[in-house]
């Protein structure tokens, strides 16, 4: 049995069709974890079953509620302030829809926990190509997108813009969250960026990754426009930026 101290972060929006079954799901694991939703107004009720859901999970399942869509970024930011405030050992990320396979926390857990890392991805590219029901276009913009930012950064991490994470505590105490800028999936990469640059040990392990089967999904165009011109820019700013543990 764990003896640290696990959040899991969930933003989400519309998701009242997978959300009560994640919840379910993550509590019923081997390791505990306590969970803290961070729903953005969803207008299809997905707070009010959470909020139900806390009759069942009153001290585990915790739920933040926003305005609107406020972005990705802002609302892990927030996740990761609220994890520090309440001394969080180990802090993940993921998806509510199952396109991260729940068993997998454990995995990440263990290879920070046991094995040493102080940031662990769940990466879809480590041992090829892991992903299932994508079209092959964007599979490709994907894989691409990862290279792209592995050529302009210098990061070894195969699997740059994934969103299936656990940090040590450390990790989000030292990073400054309020100098992180990119608010859409690009705010994954600078997360990575900003840890890799401060001298984290990053695993990666493999994951499959399934796209979701309810609900829709949230990728536009603006998100890799904003991956694209914003790692750029991330890369010039970091020049002048003091990177120190």
């Amino acid at each position: 049995m764990s003896k640290s101290k696990n959040l899991v972060i969930i933003p989400t929006f519309n998701e009242k069709e997978n959300i009560e079954k994640m919840i379910n799901y993550i509590f019923s694991l081997s390791i505990p974890f306590e969970l803290l939703i961070i729903d953005d107004n969803s207008p299809d009720g997905t707070a009010d079953i959470i909020k139900k859901m806390q009759n069942k999970y009153p001290d585990r399942l915790h739920l933040i509620e926003r305005e609107g869509k406020l972005g990705l970024g802002t609302a892990y930011i927030k996740g990761f302030k609220w994890a520090l405030s309440n001394k969080y050992d180990f802090i993940f990320e993921m998806d509510a829809d199952f396109s991260h396979n729940p068993d997998d926390l454990i995995r990440l857990y263990k290879a920070c926990y046991e094995n040493g890392a102080e940031v662990a991805i769940g990466s879809r590219y480590i041992s090829g190509v892991n992903v299932v029901n994508w079209p092959i276009g964007r599979v490709l913009m994907s894989y691409f997108a990862s290279y792209y930012v592995r050529l302009i950064t210098g990061m070894k991490i195969k699997d740059t813009t994934a969103g299936f994470k656990c940090y040590k505590r450390e990790v989000l105490e030292t990073i400054n969250l309020d100098k992180i800028k990119l608010k859409g999936y690009a705010f994954q990469i600078e997360m990575k960026f900003t840890a890799w640059k401060l001298g984290f040990k990053i695993v990666e392990v493999p994951i499959i990754f399934t796209e979701r089967q309810e609900g829709s999904s949230k990728m536009s165009g603006g998100i890799f426009n904003e991956a694209i011109w914003g790692v750029i820019k991330m890369k010039i700013n970091s020049f002048s930026r003091k990177h120190k543990k």
